[in-house]
């Protein structure tokens, strides 16, 4: 039985989806953002489909794409939703597949639910906290009901961690020197090492799924790039420890900046 506000977040990623399918199948126009980061109609599209569906629930939204409210007001806040309607905007610009759809429902600053969409592939990947549940399916359409989709989903198993070669998330291209590091650590316990890499919080998906051993990310990232991915991830016992305090990552936090962080099984 899925949780009522989880079925709510997988619908709005599923009807998310589409509209970002829309917009990635013609000419679009990318804007600047004053971070720097790009922007689409796809992002904008998403993320009022996504606020449609969310503010039915009267629980409040922390959303890339929505005005980030005051600290002050957050602060008050036991439950939130955190959002990112298009992750990986630039893997959507690339037009590479690798992006999804985040939706996080948070209890005070840790995840409970998780869902991640990926439009291009039309899969599907959520997970609730407190059933100790993860689920992936691979769906037809969009406008899958919940009723089949439910019919679709198999268990995530994430790998055991007994294994003579250790599957670590990171850039085939330009790992961080931190990164390098933390590969030769590995490789100085006597295993071997292979990089997987992924766009998007599909870095999560790869280690909840059991495709990978563990995700170093020794980079910044914001609370709605992780908090799917981390609900997710704890949902399959998985833990999420950030580098500055071995405790997992928390959220709605006064600054939105994660420290770095290492998924893996404790």
């Amino acid at each position: 039985m899925i949780e009522n506000n989880l079925k709510t977040a997988i619908k709005a990623s599923l009807e998310a989806g589409d509209v970002i399918m829309q917009v990635y199948d013609t000419a679009f126009n990318v804007e600047i953002k004053d971070d720097k980061s790009p922007l689409t109609e796809a992002d904008k599209r998403a993320n009022d489909v996504i606020n449609s569906y969310l503010k039915d629930t009267g629980i409040p939204i922390i959303s890339e794409e929505n005005k980030q409210i005051d600290f002050d007001t957050r602060n008050q806040w036991s439950t939130c939703w955190v959002v990112d309607p298009v992750d990986g905007t630039k893997e959507f610009i690339k037009r590479n597949g690798e992006f999804t759809v985040n939706i996080a429902l948070i209890s005070n600053g840790k995840p409970i639910l998780g869902v991640i969409y990926v439009p291009a592939t039309k899969t599907i990947y959520f997970g609730d906290v407190s059933k100790k549940q993860g689920f992936k399916a691979q769906l037809s359409s969009h406008q899958t009901p919940l009723e089949e989709l439910t019919n679709k989903i198999k268990p995530l198993n994430p790998k055991s961690a007994d294994g003579s070669i250790v599957q670590v998330v990171g850039s085939r291209s330009h790992m961080s020197t931190e990164t390098l590091d933390f590969i030769d650590t590995i490789k100085q316990s006597g295993k071997e090492v292979e990089v997987v890499s992924k766009g998007s919080s599909l870095k999560f998906c790869l280690v909840a799924e059991g495709n990978a051993d563990v995700y170093p990310r020794f980079a910044p990232t914001m609370e709605w790039d992780t908090a799917a991915g981390h609900a997710i991830c704890n949902a399959v016992g998985l833990e999420v420890i950030s580098k500055e305090t071995n405790e997992p990552l928390l959220y709605n936090k006064e600054n939105l900046l994660n420290p770095w962080f290492v998924v893996s099984k404790q």
